[in-house]
């Protein structure tokens, strides 16, 4: 309906009723009286008639959207009829010398109860009938606080919107048997399965807030045992700056469920670290790297350098951070091999970067048990060269992308992977860079991550291969690894570790088990089968190991490893002597140097 169309049929009828109320009234209190011809009754319901729209209009009632009226509508209301009364009664006093008081309370009655009436009757009409047309979803909300009544209130005033509240579950014992917009709290989080059961629930929103990871995992577990979709209000501060609306629901998504919230970034140190330097990313079109790049660009450096090997990744991250920053930073795509020293050398000669963060690695485990030469070429050789190029060309800080496979690692990767750290932390003692190397675990939705993996299962209509029931790994996302190797720059003395506090590990099983229900689907719909361990794969992986493990953080979340040094010397003679050996030989000399097994001193005395 049209404002004008509005307008006038919400003035004809409060026309009407205004008219009426004051004849109804004297009629009652008097039917013996002829209320039609008493001058008295007519020039009050004139005073009324003309008094209703004055104070209709200084109170706003016909601009008012109903469907949403609430206790501020109602008083509204209250003020225009009573001053209306009011001025029938001053015009009785002023023209009559006498109040008919009993007749006007009356009135007054009758325009609260139909003018009144009149607005919310539509409201329950469209919300108990239209509605009840609609077969809306039956919708359990969690959380009865502030967040979880305006999603309620959403619910129910929005006739797009498929859903219908009917219960609440909150932890608040003190909320438990009572009703909240006509909505009863049920119970606390506990009950959730039974809930969905004895209300017929067919979707539930998680609309609290304040919920910090490990809680909403806790929740999200028990929701996961009933067959209802589950979904999350949006942030109060996204909904404040209207980015997105109440009813804006997103799905659950794998990062809620890691059961710890993200690491922060100290925004002051890393500004003053980055805005107006250079910087050079390595492997910059990669799943770490590209992050890495979106990251830093946040903090306006001057130039970036994105160096990569393959083409059409150093092609896609260049167009993406190009349309949001080409004005503001300069950005260079470089095409080259780490492998290739004397490429490295010259890209650090040309551009000076003043911080270099290397992310280019091979990184799946069972294909570097299968090419352990590739490995070492790649993972070694190419972070040597990167590493004594910076050193060469006076880079201030030089930031290793490792992996938590590089602790007592069974396999070529996670070998190679320490091997790195220890050329690098070998270089921290000899040179004016600052060498050091951040360590993390799996990081979900990365190239040759189990999530992707477990995605195009599930859409293939399954079972999800999972290696074994037992196994666990540590997970973060690619934001967070970025951030943590952006912080760690700034927190850089030289040779350091650092890893982040990632929690409690996760099993396997749990998140294949997870993102199935997510997806929308049963566990016995998909299946999960057990292929066991691959070759060089852990049951656990650790973050540092006995001899590195420092009680402190040196940052909140971030911790430091201890420095764990090679001669540079020795270190060199071993890596200089990898490629001459046989693919056997050299898949035992990297597991030995990586798990602190190797005789250095057989090299001293051969030297």
């Amino acid at each position: 309906m049209t404002y004008r169309k509005r307008l006038t049929v919400l003035s004809v009828l409060d026309s009407l009723i205004v008219l009426t109320a004051i004849y109804i009234s004297y009629w009652t209190l008097n039917p013996e009286i002829t209320v039609l011809k008493n001058p008295m009754v007519m020039v009050t319901a004139l005073t009324l008639f003309v008094c209703h729209h004055i104070f209709a209009s200084i109170y706003k009632l016909y601009h008012k959207v109903w469907q949403y009226a609430s206790i501020g509508e109602i008083l509204a209301i209250a003020k225009a009829v009573t001053f209306t009364i009011a001025s029938g009664a001053l015009m009785q006093g002023l023209v009559f010398h006498h109040m008919y008081v009993r007749a006007l309370m009356v009135t007054w009655m009758l325009h609260m109860l139909l003018i009144g009436g009149s607005r919310f009757s539509w409201r329950m009409f469209r919300d108990h009938v239209m509605n009840q047309q609609k077969n809306l979803k039956r919708t359990l909300i969690i959380g009865a606080g502030s967040g979880g009544t305006m999603v309620a209130r959403q619910l129910l005033n929005n006739s797009k919107v498929d859903l219908k509240p009917v219960a609440f579950i909150d932890d608040d014992r003190n909320k438990h048997r009572l009703e909240i917009l006509g909505i009863p709290v049920v119970g606390d989080s506990n009950v959730i399965v039974q809930a969905v059961n004895k209300y017929h629930i067919d979707h539930i929103i998680i609309a609290i807030p304040s919920l910090n990871k490990k809680e909403i995992n806790r929740i999200y577990q028990e929701c996961a045992k009933t067959n209802a979709k589950t979904q999350i209000m949006p942030k109060l501060e996204d909904v404040m700056t209207g980015k997105v609306s109440v009813n804006e629901f997103r799905d659950v998504q794998v990062e809620d469920l890691l059961g710890r919230e993200p690491v922060e970034l100290d925004i002051d140190s890393i500004s003053e670290y980055i805005t107006g330097k250079t910087v050079l990313v390595t492997g910059a079109g990669g799943s770490i790297g590209s992050e890495i790049c979106r990251q830093i660009c946040k903090f306006k450096p001057g130039k970036i350098v994105l160096v990569g090997h393959g083409e059409n990744s150093i092609y896609l991250i260049d167009m993406e951070l190009r349309q949001m920053y080409q004005d503001h930073i300069e950005i260079v795509p470089v095409i080259g091999d780490i492998q290739d020293r004397a490429r490295m050398f010259e890209i650090m000669e040309e551009h000076h970067p003043y911080v270099v963060y290397h992310a280019a690695a091979h990184k799946h485990v069972p294909l570097m048990e299968y090419n352990p030469r590739e490995a070492v070429k790649n993972n070694i050789f190419g972070t040597k060269n990167v590493a004594e190029a910076a050193d060469t060309f006076g880079v201030h800080t030089f930031v290793l992308i490792s992996s938590d496979k590089a602790v007592n690692p069974p396999n070529v990767m996670g070998a190679t992977k320490r091997f790195a750290e220890l050329i690098i932390q070998s270089l921290a003692q000899q040179s004016q860079t600052k060498f050091v190397a951040v360590r993390f675990g799996n990081v979900l939705g990365s190239r040759g991550s189990v999530i992707p993996l477990f995605k195009k299962q599930i859409q293939a209509g399954g079972p999800v291969t999972v290696t074994h029931p037992d196994m666990t790994r540590y997970f973060m996302t690619i934001p967070e690894a970025s951030r943590l190797v952006i912080q760690a720059g700034t927190l850089a003395r030289g040779g350091e570790v650092f890893v982040l506090d990632m929690g409690e590990p996760v099993k396997i099983v749990d998140l294949a088990k997870n993102l199935i229900k997510l997806s929308g689907y049963s566990i016995e719909e998909i299946g999960i089968k057990f292929s066991g361990l691959r070759p060089g794969e852990k049951m656990y992986e650790e973050l540092l190991n006995e001899n590195e493990i420092h009680p402190e953080q040196i940052f909140p979340k971030i911790h430091i490893g201890k420095a764990n040094v090679v001669n540079a010397d020795v270190l060199g003679q071993l890596i200089g002597s990898l490629l001459d050996m046989s693919e056997k030989e050299m898949h035992d000399t990297l597991i030995a140097v990586a798990n602190n097994r190797f005789e250095f001193t057989s090299l001293v005395a051969a030297k």
